[in-house]
């Protein structure tokens, strides 16, 4: 069975951040458990999600999944916006709830870039930094 489009297509941060995932080196998106999710070989960032111990709402449905360097995992989960989400919490991953203001889109960036190079492979890290 399929999951259900957990997501709006014309939803204009979803856009932006497509922009963005899309930017970094053999970047490609595909829909994965109803969301839309961006990857290498594996995968960097994913939209939407709910919070850990919340299955039942939709919490973080406009959020950027990411993995962080694990460095600033503390610092981030300090912030009001940042929370573990369900499922990809266990392996390291947090969640940037993108309404909780107006997206710092420089932040989001910075987000990206670090999960990415965190997932992808060296010769792609070595091309970013090219």
């Amino acid at each position: 069975m399929a999951h259900p489009t957990m997501y709006d297509d014309a939803d204009p941060l979803l856009h932006r951040l497509r922009e963005l995932a899309l930017a970094f080196p053999e970047a490609q998106e595909k829909v994965a458990h109803g969301r839309p999710t961006f990857f290498t070989t594996k995968v960097f960032a994913y939209y939407g999600g709910s919070i850990k111990g919340d299955h039942g709402s939709d919490l973080l449905g406009r959020a950027l999944l990411f993995l962080p360097e694990d460095d600033e995992r503390a610092a981030l989960l300090g912030d009001e916006r940042v929370h573990v989400p369900a499922y990809l919490g266990p392996s390291g991953w947090l969640a940037l709830d993108l309404t909780a203001r107006e997206p710092d889109w420089d932040e989001v960036r910075e987000l990206l870039d670090a999960s990415y190079r965190r997932t992808a492979p060296r010769s792609l890290v070595t091309r970013l930094d090219g």
